[in-house]
């Protein structure tokens, strides 16, 4: 009876598990949406505040960018080894925190500081989060979980859109401050929330993950007369498999073409709203309502570029996303009407965390499924140099220049570039042959 009502609980509707995945969609709408994606609208604001240039601007988004990199690579491992729980619940603190102090800052190491610490705390709560739908669900049913979890981004970039604007038209010179303020204290609402629901396995409730078969049943039952022998147990070092990722030579070069990705997208999203402010002359409301679309309609993007390299293959799928990309960029530089820049919001918007989506998969081609991780995290580190660098340099293009018009054409040329780059990606080899070539 105790195992019926058990397997009831695992497999029913209100598996804890929902509760789970949508507690990690909290996480990164605060993590994405208010730590990351919002410092694009009160950017600004900040800068006149503190007296910053373009390209001190765009240094403070790279200190953030730094910070996320350094953490988003070790948060899967500390979140392996001390639960998903405790590391996304203190890294939502430590963001809360350094925003409710960039609030606070009046010069810009303090600011950088804060920006630093705010990226470790985004890394760290993301990547965590990004783990609990394999945890939480069976195979068949982890990517659609985790396509929830992600959602978070798109989410937490809407809202930021609607609320920051009017914090920021409220309190006058000080809105960049309150800004801050309000979103550091919903941050750490969250983090307290997260602390609450979240667990870190089912295993701690006495369930099975969701999508698995009943207590006391399998897909397949093997005659009671000739059992099964047991299996052999091999045993792999973590080196060998970290050795498999990094010495298939199309890894490297996924990465490289990840890279063009991280330097493009972030001149564009950093910069966003300055342009459209200080540039083109909109008011922060209607600048915030187009980053709320842009919010609004990315989160769909991962599904609707993912099925798309699925149905073209992984090459044709990132080098159209990355024309796409372009073609946004370049409407920002060339265009100065209202419906173009809306046009630009919508495409970025339908595709901007396709080349991710992409890369993600890709990855999975090219190392196999159980090494699939480790490919990502490795690309990932090509991805962060790329965002890193892409701040400060299309600031200093700006103040070199007096306009944001080549820093979006360097941007879109970045992309064009990744066009041709990811038709060049070669078709992944079994999972067999790969682990061959790695060991070589």
């Amino acid at each position: 009876m105790q195992d019926r009502l058990t397997a009831e609980k695992s497999v029913g509707r209100f598996h804890y598990g929902w509760i789970v995945i949508f507690s990690g969609m909290l996480a990164t709408i605060g993590a994405h949406g208010f730590g990351r994606m919002a410092y694009t609208l009160v950017l600004p604001e900040m800068r006149e505040g503190l007296g910053l240039t373009y390209a001190q601007s765009g240094f403070l988004a790279t200190g953030n960018f730094i910070g996320y990199l350094i953490f988003g690579f070790l948060g899967g491992f500390l979140a392996a080894h001390y639960g998903s729980r405790i590391v996304i619940s203190i890294s939502l603190v430590l963001m809360g925190v350094a925003m409710l102090l960039t609030g606070m800052v009046r010069s810009l190491e303090l600011a950088l500081l804060m920006r630093f610490l705010t990226g470790l705390g985004n890394g760290g709560a993301y990547v965590a989060a990004m783990a609990l739908g394999s945890t939480w669900f069976a195979k068949r049913r982890s990517g659609f979980a985790t396509g929830i979890v992600s959602g978070g981004i798109g989410a937490g970039t809407l809202i930021s859109g609607l609320i920051v604007p009017t914090i920021l038209l409220n309190y006058g010179n000080l809105g960049w401050r309150y800004a801050w303020f309000y979103l550091g204290g919903l941050v750490l609402i969250i983090a307290l929330l997260c602390f609450i629901f979240l667990r870190n396995r089912p295993a701690d409730l006495g369930l099975q993950v969701v999508g698995s078969p009943p207590l006391g049943e399998t897909a397949v039952s093997p005659p009671a007369s000739t059992p099964s022998p047991p299996a052999p147990v091999r045993k792999r070092p973590p080196t060998l498999q970290w050795e498999l990722v990094y010495k298939v030579k199309e890894v490297w070069y996924l990465g490289l073409v990840y890279l063009m990705y991280g330097f493009s997208y972030v001149i564009y999203m950093t910069f966003f709203k300055a342009f459209l402010s200080d540039e083109i002359g909109l008011s922060a409301v209607q600048a915030g309502s187009m980053w709320a679309l842009v919010g609004g309609l990315s989160v769909f993007c991962g599904v609707i570029w993912g099925g798309i390299s699925d149905l073209l293959g992984r090459k044709y799928g990132a080098a159209l996303a990355y024309l796409t990309l372009a073609a946004a960029y370049l409407i920002f530089a060339v265009y100065d009407t209202v419906p173009a820049f809306y046009v630009s919001v919508f495409l970025f918007g339908l595709s901007a965390w396709s080349i991710p989506t992409i890369m993600a998969a890709t990855a999975g081609d090219y190392v196999g499924p159980l090494l699939a991780p480790a490919g990502v995290g490795f690309i990932t580190l090509f991805f962060g140099l790329g965002q890193a660098l892409g701040p400060w340099l299309g600031g200093y293009t700006a103040d070199l220049t007096g306009t944001f018009t080549y820093s979006f054409i360097l941007a879109a040329s970045v992309s064009l570039a990744g066009v041709a780059s990811a038709l060049l990606l070669k078709k992944p080899a079994s999972a067999e042959a790969t682990a061959a070539a790695g060991t070589n």
